[in-house]
């Protein structure tokens, strides 16, 4: 089964190659990769200092894992942090966070990558975030008797684990020292078969989140731009979410919009700027416009979670594609939010579904039909600010839960 699985490893690798002579994105993938081994080895000379080995998919798992990278550095400075990333949405934006050693592209999951990385690096323990499953990695992990633990992990009833086929998936699972889920449904599932080394702790976005609304900086434009109107932004938006918001916009035009894009290379940026006419980019806002505008564009990355503050509804973009993205962002400042359908892979969103905090829309009939009450009723407005604001505080703790598991690994 490990020839089967390096092989699809190595048939994904060409197919990105492919990929690479039109996609950007891809290109970022593999050039970020080019004698990265070559690269961490010459990086790594001379050091004699213990490292952990943190891995993300991309700039969403990233954040779950930034509140236990902030706190090992605060408790232990000593320790170099080795932080990868599988995706250039979270390497290309973070490749210069600052409280990370060593930044990189994970190298592909061939057996003799796992081998050679980990020899490097021999890190005192690994932490993967949430679904990163990479088989030979966790394979050489284990072989090295590297402690392994995954953080901020959600298990469903569908995936290849829990199958009557999952065998070979499932026997890396039981090589983990400690899986630290988001809930009880995790807990149940992992214990059904056999692994025990289990905790529910929650997600740590929610003490990363927590602390945004402690330390947020004010943001001039966006304070012109709103003149004490209300504010709707449309975060992490794809463009069947912006459509839904231009159709929407025509019947509230008294609202203030900001559109901040999933995707922010020139074309969509352009696409966006066309669906809404008279729109301002931010990067070439200009005061003098800004009070009258009715649309500004955000065309950067890393500023959205600060952009919630001005906000006093949201729409969180995904939900028509593979799934949502953070809601817990805008949750942290107290506002309703409006998502796409799919959203069920994401306990948060459930929860602030069921909290009456999210609605779920399916196009703009419905967004208008959801925020007319909330525009003619404070009561009824406050109620939700209120709900989102205390769920987000008292799902808060997971990172020092894990923090002190891992000071007692180490």
């Amino acid at each position: 089964m490990r020839v089967l699985y390096t092989f699809g490893i190595f048939l994904y690798g060409l197919l990105i190659r492919f990929a690479a002579l039109w996609n950007e994105k891809a290109k970022f993938w593999v050039n970020g990769r080019k004698g990265v081994i070559l690269r961490i080895a010459e990086d790594l000379k001379g050091n004699e200092s213990n490292i952990i080995w943190i891995h993300s998919a991309s700039l969403g798992e990233f954040e779950q894992g930034r509140p236990l990278i902030e706190s090992l550095k605060q408790e232990h400075p000593e320790l170099k942090i080795f932080l990868t990333f599988f995706s250039p949405s979270g390497y290309e934006v973070r490749n210069d966070y600052p409280l990370a050693d060593y930044i990189y592209y994970l190298p592909e999951d061939s057996v003799s990558n796992a081998h050679q990385l980990i020899k490097l690096i021999k890190p005192k323990m690994a932490i993967f975030i949430k679904y990163e499953y990479w088989y030979n990695y966790m394979n050489e992990l284990s072989n090295t008797q590297t402690p392994l633990i995954f953080i901020s992990g959600i298990f469903r009833s569908n995936q290849l684990f829990f199958k009557p086929f999952g065998g070979w998936f499932l026997k890396h699972l039981r090589q983990v020292n400690h899986f630290f889920v988001q809930n009880e449904e995790s807990v149940l599932l992992l214990k059904k078969v056999g692994i025990d080394k289990v905790s529910k702790s929650g997600d740590t976005r929610f003490d990363r989140v927590a602390s945004i609304t402690a330390k947020v900086e004010s943001n001039s434009i966006v304070e012109t731009f709103k003149n004490n109107q209300n504010l709707f932004l449309g975060g992490s938006t794809w463009m069947p979410d912006e459509q839904i918001l231009k159709e929407f916009h025509s019947q509230y035009p008294e609202l203030k919009l900001i559109i901040a894009p999933h995707l922010i290379d020139e074309n969509h940026i352009q696409q966006i700027q066309d669906l809404f006419e008279g729109s301002i980019r931010y990067s070439k806002a200009q005061t003098a416009k800004l009070k009258d505008a009715s649309v500004l564009i955000i065309d950067n990355m890393g500023m959205l979670s600060s952009l919630y503050q001005y906000a006093n509804f949201a729409m969180i973009g995904g939900g028509f594609g593979v799934g949502i993205h953070n809601t817990l962002e805008a949750a942290t400042f107290g506002m309703p939010i409006f998502i796409g359908p799919n959203y069920h892979k994401f306990q948060e969103a459930k929860d602030l579904k069921n909290l009456g905090v999210v609605k779920v829309v399916k196009n703009s009939m419905d967004l208008s039909s959801a925020i007319t009450p909330l525009l003619n009723d404070d009561s009824v407005y406050n109620s939700i600010s209120r709900s989102s604001k205390e769920y987000v505080k008292s799902n808060t703790g997971a990172t020092q839960t894990i923090l002190k598991f891992v000071e007692n690994q180490i």
